[in-house]
């Protein structure tokens, strides 16, 4: 910019013929000088970095504009004043303040990444525009929030079509409180619904009717894993047609997404992306322009963090914080959804959300309608369970899943039920995305056909993948984890009930949150033998 304004090269990095001139540094001096300290502060970081990546302030930022400062007067002398930039008037949310405590410059923090995600998504959309016409075309053209909203009505309308039964019924249930829930201003949110309640349909319809309603951007739905990411976007690809759902997560193959979505992802300028929580807080604490673009996309959005109760907890204080200024000061709505619903909400303490309210229709009663299993649980202070001897109670099964803490685990129990001469199924994160996919297909084409069918899994099976089998057996852990292992047993309800066995594993679960949880059931079990695992009330307490 400077360069072209005056037509000087003394900015560049040596004096070669052909020495790149140094424009995100010319532009941060400039920004420093011209616009003063308040506003010029955050404009010199986005510019200077809009290349390279976000730089520490302090110990690279400054140091960096001294040395070029002298240099850059010296490019501009006798250049007319037109060749500067003016200064610019800038809005700042109302939560962004100089100055003042920690939690004052975390937002300063962030909107300094959401000025400089503009900044970089600007520059390469220009830059695209120029060497590549064609690119902005497919960038364009996708439907608007209330046709999708339109779209996936008429998507469960046809469902609906002839299906009876309770389980179906709480379902119309939660959907028809998710398009009361449409209506309430933007904020933050918890959706608590059972297993097999249709979280998927019942967050994308408030979501859709949401940005309808507030004029909002677009719709991030954020499974946590890639186990489940597929099966959610095929769900939606089927309400809302393929053009309207971008993918974005590792596990995709290039050479078959199309040249549309490619760009898409890029920037997430899209109206539904389903994307992984791995993707979503790269984007939240990015410094590099290719991570960080699609951030100021997330403004004006509904975003659904599904599963929630997985959320990282070594990262759950940044987590939480960011994900509270994005509703706070970019108008973005924050749906946590799951069945096991964490306790996040602020309390003294506790930095947790400033929660609206809850979206589904009385979760206590819901879960006592959609309660479709019973529970066995073992004694606290039983030996652990061999692995041949569970082996032997899965097999006297016709068909059942058996999940355990370890993929050690899993090659145990499949070892000693081919000793009995069956043939089970493992499931576990060894499998590549691809071949797990597969796996789990042919499972519930078994499944569906009454088959003999003995599956053993680690817990990738847990959240969210639509699994119905008439027993699972779980390891003793977390209560969250065995409320979602419950998820896969008698989900649709052709059951009058299903039947989760819980046992004691030889082996402990994970270091760390599965091991915590372990601990915290253990002790909850000692004091409630017959502890309520449907309860919204004993996962809050957990």
């Amino acid at each position: 910019m400077i360069r072209a304004a005056t037509g000087l090269d003394e900015f560049a990095d040596d004096s070669s013929a052909n020495a790149r001139v140094d424009h995100s540094s010319a532009g941060a001096v400039h920004a420093m000088q011209a616009l003063g300290k308040g506003l010029g502060d955050p404009i010199a970081c986005v510019v200077a970095g809009h290349h390279a990546g976000l730089v520490d302030r302090e110990a690279e930022l400054l140091p960096r504009l001294s040395v070029k400062a002298p240099r850059l007067a010296e490019a501009l002398k006798g250049s007319p004043p037109s060749a500067l930039l003016a200064a610019t008037e800038l809005t700042r949310p109302a939560c962004v303040r100089p100055g003042g405590d920690e939690a004052a410059r975390r937002d300063w923090e962030l909107w300094v990444r959401m000025l400089f995600s503009s900044l970089v998504d600007a520059d390469s959309l220009d830059t695209e525009a120029f060497t590549d016409p064609g690119a902005a075309q497919l960038r364009s053209d996708y439907p608007g929030m209330p046709e999708l909203a339109d779209r996936l009505e008429a998507h469960l309308g046809r469902l609906g079509t002839g299906r009876t039964g309770p389980v179906v019924e709480r379902r119309r249930d939660v959907q028809e409180g998710m398009r009361h829930a449409a209506s309430r201003p933007p904020g933050i949110y918890t959706l608590t619904v059972p297993t097999g309640g249709g979280k998927t349909f019942a967050s994308a319809l408030f979501a859709l009717h949401h940005a309808r309603r507030h004029g909002l951007g677009r719709v991030v739905i954020v499974p946590p894993f890639t186990s489940i990411i597929e099966q959610t976007a095929a769900a939606l690809r089927a309400a809302l047609g393929d053009e309207s759902i971008i993918e974005h997560h590792s596990a995709l193959d290039p050479d078959r997404e199309s040249r549309r979505a490619a760009l898409a992802a890029e920037n997430w300028d899209a109206p539904v992306i389903v994307t992984t929580a791995v993707q979503l807080l790269e984007s939240l604490f990015a410094r590099k322009r290719s991570r960080c673009r699609k951030l100021h996309n997330l403004a004006r959005s509904v975003i659904v963090i599904d599963e929630a109760q997985t959320l990282p907890p070594e990262l759950l204080a940044p987590v939480l914080d960011v994900l509270g200024a994005l509703a706070r000061g970019y108008g973005a709505t924050i749906v946590l959804s799951t069945a096991t619903q964490p306790a996040l909400a602020l309390r003294p303490g506790f930095p947790g959300l400033a929660i609206a309210g809850e979206l589904a229709p009385d979760p206590g009663r819901l879960a006592d309608a959609l309660r479709r299993v019973e529970v066995s649980w073992p004694s606290t202070v039983a030996e652990p369970e061999a692995w041949p001897a569970l082996a032997g109670r899965v097999a006297a099964e016709r068909s059942a899943l058996a999940i355990v803490h370890r993929k050690a685990d899993a090659r145990e129990l499949v070892a000693a039920l081919d000793a009995l001469g069956l043939a089970p199924i493992h499931l576990s994160g060894n499998m590549c995305a691809a071949h797990r996919s597969q796996v789990i297909a042919g499972i519930k084409a078994s499944l569906r056909e009454g088959g003999p069918l003995h599956v053993i899994s680690t817990q990738l099976v847990e959240a969210g993948v639509d699994l119905d089998f008439p027993v699972v057996f779980r390891a003793l852990a977390g209560l969250d984890s065995l409320a979602q292992a419950a998820g896969r047993c008698n989900r649709e309800g052709s059951l009058e009930r299903g039947r989760l066995e819980v046992f004691l594993a030889p082996t402990p679960p994970p270091r760390g949150a599965p091991e915590a949880g372990l601990q915290v059931t253990r002790e909850m079990l000692a004091t409630s033998p017959d502890l309520d695992l449907f309860s919204p009330r004993v996962h809050e307490e957990f």
